[in-house]
């Protein structure tokens, strides 16, 4: 099967592959970033310990940073040689530079921070004395944050896991740094817009970067839909 755009013919495997191993390291990441930043969001909004700063920092980081930076730490990381990499090599007999799991890695370093940071701020405005009254009734510090504050918090969580998984979506610098870019294997939308820039495929190009626009602006409406039925439940 092929499409036509302006008169230019080309096959539907070029687009297929890359909008779904774009779509597939997205939705693994953002679960990861799901799990782990509502946790490390929880943590930073009820607790106060030695070097709470110090690691909100380390989290925020990779917001600020160029990607091809977080790329380059990554790959002194997690390849063949780097601190966990010459383990993961020798335990597993395999690296994870240059496969898709490398672009999960990478798609979920430059995206938790969204999610840490929406969901703290939404964690830290639920009211306290709701918090303590449950403890008063009994209820320990776990059953509490599932059934009080989470819930009350749910949309900045949401709101978190939509950016999170559109910066997952748009992810280039580190992607390429550390998956590198390799047709049918890792060459995910950004990517494949990059390399069809390159070869002169303006066709392929123009309907990679629709596609990302389309899923760039959903982002934001659903992001913004949120927001507003927060302000609406208040």
């Amino acid at each position: 099967m092929i499409y036509m755009m302006d008169k230019i013919w080309f096959p539907v495997s070029k687009i297929w592959f890359p909008v779904s191993i774009t779509f597939r390291i997205a939705a693994i990441s953002s679960f990861l970033v799901l799990c782990s930043g509502v946790f490390l969001a929880y943590i930073f909004a009820r607790r106060d310990f030695r070097g709470k700063e110090l690691a909100e920092l380390l989290v925020t980081l990779p917001l600020v940073l160029p990607p091809t930076v977080i790329g380059y730490l990554l790959v002194m990381l997690v390849g063949r040689n780097g601190l966990f990499g010459h383990f993961i090599y020798n335990f597993f007999g395999t690296g994870v530079m240059f496969t898709w799991q490398a672009g999960v890695i990478a798609a979920y370093t430059v995206s938790l921070p969204l999610m840490v940071r929406t969901a703290q701020a939404a964690i830290e405005a639920v009211d306290k004395e709701l918090e303590y009254a449950a403890y008063v009734l009994g209820r320990s510090e776990i059953e509490t944050a599932f059934l009080i504050t989470l819930p009350l918090a749910k949309k900045g969580i949401l709101a978190g896991l939509v950016l999170s998984f559109a910066r997952a979506v748009g992810e280039f610098g580190a992607t390429l740094m550390l998956a590198g870019n390799i047709p049918g294997k890792t060459n995910t939308m950004s990517l494949s817009i990059y390399s069809a820039f390159q070869a002169g495929n303006n066709e392929l190009a123009n309907l990679l970067v629709l596609i990302l626009v389309f899923m760039s602006l959903l982002s934001i409406a659903l992001t913004g839909k949120i927001a507003s039925r927060g302000k609406l439940e208040v």
